[in-house]
Formats: C-alpha cells, sequence, structure tokens
C-alpha cells in the first residue's frame, strides 16, 4: 500500500519532466553513418541551441580522436564560429586565433577568405569610439587590407570593403579630433601632420573637405603658402558639395592660382553620398552620444586604398631598347613622362624631354659672379660700451 501510494504521488511528476524534454537536442543517427559525422552532427546541433561548451567539446573529441576524417576542416571552423557567434571581449579574441588557425592548416579551402574575413569583423566588433583606444580599429584595418591582397576575387570583396571604410571613418576622426585642437590653440606644425595622415591614408573620411581645408589653412600659417595650393585645388575637386569650396575658391584667388573643376563622375559621387546622408533628431544623436559603438553612418562610398597616394606624375608606357637592362619576361617598362607627352597627339620620349628641360635651365640660369673683393665677408663688430675705459687702462 505504501509503495501503490508512493507511486501515484511520483508518476505525475515523471511525466511533467516528460513534458518539458528538449526533443531538438536529440540528434538523429541513420544505421549507416560513421562516427565522424555522427559527432559532427551532435555538435553543430548543440551550438545551434546555445549550448557552445557542450559543441566544442564535441568537436575537440572528433578532432582528436579522427585526424585524417573528412569533418576535421569543418570541425575547426565550426569551433571558432561557435566562439564568434558567443561575442564578448573573451569569445572574439579566441574566435580571432581559431579563424587564424584554420587560414594556417586549410589555406586553400573554400571558406578560407570567409575566415579572413571573421578575424577582421572580431576586431571590427570591439572597436571603440574614435575618441578612445583605437588599437582594435588599427588592427580591422589591418586584417581587411590583408583579405583585399589575398582574396582580391572573392564574392566577400564587396562586405570587407565597406568594413574597412568604416574602420578608417573611426581612425580618420580621430585624428581629425587631435588635428583640431593642435590648430585651435596655434600649434599648425603639429595639426599640419594630423591633417596630411587624414589626407593621405583616409580618402573616404566624411569630414576630409575640412581636413583638406585647415590642412591649406596651416600651412599659410606657417608661411608656406605655395605647398596650400593643391589641397585647396582637392577640395574642390573631391568635394564639390562641400561647405569649405567658397573659402577654397577664394584662397586660391588671393594666392592668384587657377581655380580647377570637379570631373562629372566625382560629381556624380557626391551626389549620391548627399543622397543616403539623413538628418538624425535630437534622440538618436542622444542615443549617439550614450552608445559605446562608434557611429560609421556618414562614410563615403569612395574607392578604397590600401598604400598613400602616388607621388609622381603620369607615366607613359615604352618598349625596352635593345641594349637596355634586361626585364625578365617583361616587353613594357613604364617611365615618367612630362606634360609635352599628354597634350600631343603622339608620345614623347621622356629623356629627350628631360634633356630639353636641363639645356632650358642652363640658359636660363644666370652665371654666378664672383664674389666682390671691396665687400667685407663679415658684419663689423659691434663697439663694447667699456672700449674707452679699455684706452685709459691700456698704458698702465
Amino acid at each position: 500500500m505504501l509503495l501503490w501510494g508512493l507511486g501515484v504521488i511520483l508518476l505525475p511528476g515523471c511525466a511533467l519532466v516528460r513534458r518539458h524534454a528538449r526533443p531538438e537536442l536529440a540528434t538523429r543517427v541513420a544505421p549507416g553513418d560513421q562516427p565522424d559525422k555522427i559527432l559532427y552532427e551532435k555538435a553543430t546541433n548543440e551550438i545551434a541551441h546555445g549550448r557552445y561548451d557542450v559543441g566544442r567539446l564535441t568537436l575537440q573529441t572528433l578532432i582528436n580522436t579522427y585526424p585524417d576524417s573528412e569533418y576535421l576542416s569543418k570541425a575547426k571552423l565550426a569551433i571558432a564560429d561557435s566562439y564568434y557567434s558567443e561575442g564578448g571581449v573573451s569569445g572574439l579574441t579566441q574566435a580571432e586565433a581559431e579563424y587564424k588557425d584554420f587560414i594556417t592548416f586549410f589555406p586553400t579551402a573554400p571558406e578560407a577568405p570567409e575566415a579572413q574575413f571573421r578575424v577582421g569583423m572580431a576586431h571590427y566588433r570591439l572597436m571603440a569610439k574614435a575618441d578612445r583606444d583605437q588599437t582594435e580599429a588599427q588592427l580591422a584595418e589591418a586584417e581587411f587590407k590583408e583579405f583585399l591582397l589575398k582574396y582580391p576575387d572573392s564574392r566577400v570583396m564587396p562586405r570587407v570593403k565597406a568594413r574597412l571604410r568604416e574602420a578608417q571613418e573611426v581612425l580618420a576622426e580621430g585624428e581629425y579630433w587631435t588635428a583640431d585642437f593642435y590648430y585651435t590653440h596655434g600649434a599648425y606644425l603639429a595639426a599640419r601632420a594630423r591633417y596630411q595622415t587624414i589626407v593621405d591614408k583616409y580618402p573616404n573620411f566624411s569630414g576630409g573637405d575640412t581636413a583638406l581645408y585647415f590642412l591649406g589653412q596651416s600651412l599659410e600659417h606657417l608661411r608656406r603658402g605655395s605647398e596650400a595650393t593643391p589641397y585647396y585645388g582637392r577640395v574642390i575637386t573631391d568635394f564639390p558639395l562641400s561647405s569649405h569650396v567658397a573659402d577654397a575658391k577664394a584662397r586660391l584667388t588671393v594666392l592668384h592660382q587657377p581655380i580647377p573643376q570637379p570631373t562629372r563622375a566625382t560629381l556624380a559621387r557626391a551626389r549620391a553620398d548627399a543622397a543616403r546622408r539623413t538628418d538624425r533628431d535630437w534622440l538618436s544623436k542622444l542615443s549617439g552620444v550614450m552608445a559605446s559603438t562608434p557611429d560609421t553612418s556618414t562614410t563615403l562610398h569612395g574607392p578604397v586604398r590600401l598604400g598613400a597616394p602616388p607621388s609622381g606624375g603620369p607615366e607613359v608606357a615604352k618598349a625596352p631598347t635593345a641594349g637596355g637592362p634586361a626585364t625578365g619576361n617583361a616587353t613594357i617598362m613604364v617611365q615618367p613622362m612630362g606634360d609635352a607627352g599628354l597634350t600631343a597627339g603622339k608620345p614623347v620620349d621622356p629623356k629627350a624631354n628631360t634633356n630639353d628641360e636641363a639645356a632650358k635651365s642652363k640658359e636660363t640660369t644666370p652665371e654666378k659672379s664672383p664674389p666682390d673683393s671691396t665687400t667685407p665677408s663679415e658684419p663689423p663688430k659691434k663697439k663694447s660700451r667699456f672700449h674707452i675705459l679699455k684706452k685709459v687702462v691700456k698704458p698702465f
């Protein structure tokens, strides 16, 4: 009787436990499945339902038990994906290490480009605002650039370029606030260096027009107005819809320099960027100030630059001469050319152009005359205020 009573009490509890079981965590096993496949499917099922630790342990068991399994690369990638999905500083840091491990062991795998992209995204998700530590933004930029160099034909390329622009937006904004601080306090030499960094390294910065204009202003404050001319010109050509265009034209007029005109392509791109820009209300601005992540909504959609801008002028392709240096299998050489080759109807030999310019410079440069013997080589020394006293004391 006592046992019958205990059974009546416990049976509803067993039914309740059975009712709340999680059948979705059970993995269906076919009769002919291999053990490594069973382990892999069980682990991915655990990870899909948020049990990351259990899934990673199962995948590690697969890797250690079946080192020659066809699921080995998938297991390594699934471990990295589990850390990436888990998120957080610890999870994303571990995900970066696991993705790099995967690329090292399986560099030719079809998933290698996606793994490299997620290495950069791990740093991207840890980026702080422009006025905070910029280490994660710098690492994200470096990893995205490495992707562009290693996988130029990948289907992930558009996403990588977009994230690279946004990482550079954060880095450029940090440089801009520092440059603005120097400029406001009259440290024009330091401000010039910061503005120059923005102009050279971050072409898609939303405040690039302001950086160009104040770079020119800094150079003018340093009595180097001739060097400011190209930067005022770039405000007009690269940012034709900027509010600084009128000021840049005024400065070029004062410096007696021609005013350039933007191309149709640049004007169309500027209009597209302006159409994408939306006015934010006070609530969204307040939430942006309170947020811990940077705001990259104003990033421009221009071309991505991997290195410093080219400093040389136009170049002309020319076939190598018979007695020239050997260039391997190449049949075309590239050499700098002068302005004559751009205006004439046929190419001009750059060497002849260089020789002509050298001859002209010799004709126009006046010869230095010998120094006049009557001119004193040093200015006369200023007499001391005690020279009269020396004359009196000298006889004694």
